[in-house]
């Protein structure tokens, strides 16, 4: 596994909308999930260490966000012929397992994961309510322990839905490398 960190916020971007069907068999576009504060978009698996280590705690932080009135996506853009516990059954243990209550959605063209410039998994980009991004990075300021650190990643939705912006400091995420295909 290759580790990686994820790329600074190129605030303001806004992604081009895309439909997707979600493992839990969910149909729906990028714009139509967004909450009335915007969505958080995660790129996440199933084989990485660092995703692993941290689930409880996105599970925890995507409900927390979800009562601020942001909905939540996670995309898993790997090639499934590398790790089979990337596979949709593996996915669905992963969605089961650690109680996720969000969409997730299996890119494989990986066409997401480049309109993203995805690098690693975890990774995390909030969007406002015009799906522009606000912040891209790390969940919070222990990566991958299993306790909550500062909790960043909401610090910033919270400042961005009251003020328009963010105005504190955005670290990278950290993680393994997106497999891309050959």
């Amino acid at each position: 596994m290759v580790l990686l960190n994820s790329s600074t916020c190129n605030f303001d971007w806004k992604p081009d909308n895309f439909n997707f069907k979600s493992l839990q068999e969910e149909q729906n576009t990028l714009y139509n999930l967004s909450g009335i504060n915007g969505i958080l978009v995660m790129f996440i698996c199933n084989h990485c260490p660092y995703v692993n280590s941290i689930e409880e705690k996105i599970a925890l932080e995507t409900d927390r966000i979800k009562r601020l009135g942001v909905n939540s996506i996670a995309i898993m853009s790997n090639d499934q012929s590398s790790y089979i516990e990337d596979s949709d059954i593996g996915l669905r243990e992963q969605i089961k397992r650690a109680n996720f209550n969000f969409p997730y959605v299996v890119d494989s063209t990986q066409e997401v994961g480049k309109l993203f410039e995805a690098k690693c998994t975890p990774e995390f980009y909030y969007f406002n309510n015009l799906i522009k991004l606000k912040y891209r990075g790390r969940l919070d300021s222990d990566g991958k322990k299993s306790s909550m650190g500062k909790p960043e990643l909401y610090y910033a939705i919270e400042e961005t839905i009251s003020k328009g912006y963010c105005s504190t400091r955005q670290y990278p995420s950290i993680g393994c490398s997106i497999k891309w295909k050959n």
